[in-house]
């Protein structure tokens, strides 16, 4: 069983904090085709100053997957302070390079997946979560995760019933770390997920299916717009 830990790595504090998650069956063309655009897609999101970027490709298999990881890796420029984590495969992690892991809620803790890594050689791994209410927020924090997703926020296709901006504000009260925004997330609606206190916005075609630069600016002004008075 995991323990709750006191301290992991150093907190995340720039906000808002903007997450990519990969989906590269949404790009038109053959298999081939996706792969190409979503690494291009994967060096315009570096480059605009998205923070973190997960390679969520869950239908590869570990070969598969490792050979992905390891272009993805490479596509983030060395003067990019980008992250790259991985989707629950901590040896692909270790195997490519990249920074850290996201963690499905059902997945191991993070504090075990932290020990996995450290001991791997990854000395200092970033640790992502998913959530889906308070108490999981909370769980997340206590094992020592260094942010966590939270969601669905808002309706999207094939979900009636999502977690509402009451649970997100709830989540954020109770959480020391970063309570990133998911699901449902578009320019028109992520100003509210901010009020409601979320440290960020985390998306998949908010990115994917946009020019980056122009999101990440957009974005970036929300927050500035929401910041409190001085």
């Amino acid at each position: 069983m995991c323990n709750p830990i006191q301290s992991a790595a150093p907190r995340i504090e720039r906000a808002p904090l903007l997450y990519y998650i990969t989906d590269r069956k949404q790009f038109d063309g053959t298999p081939a085709q996706q792969e190409r655009r979503l690494i291009a897609k994967i060096t315009e999101c570096a480059l605009a100053g998205v923070d973190f970027i997960q390679l969520r490709e869950k239908d590869l298999s570990v070969r598969e997957l490792e050979h992905l990881a390891s272009a993805a890796r490479a596509a983030i420029p060395e003067s990019s302070a980008t992250r790259m984590l991985i989707n629950s495969r901590l040896d692909v992690a270790l195997a490519c390079g990249a920074h850290g892991v996201h963690l499905p809620g059902d997945s191991l803790c993070a504090s075990e997946a932290r020990n996995i890594l450290v001991r791997g050689g990854n000395v200092r791994p970033v640790i992502a979560v998913s959530t889906h209410s308070p108490d999981e927020v909370a769980l997340a924090d206590a094992h020592g995760a260094d942010f966590v997703v939270f969601g669905p926020v808002f309706e999207k296709r094939g979900l009636t019933n999502p977690a509402g901006l009451a649970q997100l504000a709830a989540a954020t009260t109770r959480s020391s770390i970063p309570v990133l925004a998911l699901g449902g997330i578009t320019l028109d609606n992520a100003a509210k997920a901010l009020e409601a206190g979320s440290a960020g916005i985390a998306a998949i075609r908010m990115f994917q299916d946009n020019e980056v630069t122009a999101i990440v600016n957009a974005l970036r002004r929300l927050r500035a717009a929401n910041a409190p008075s001085a």
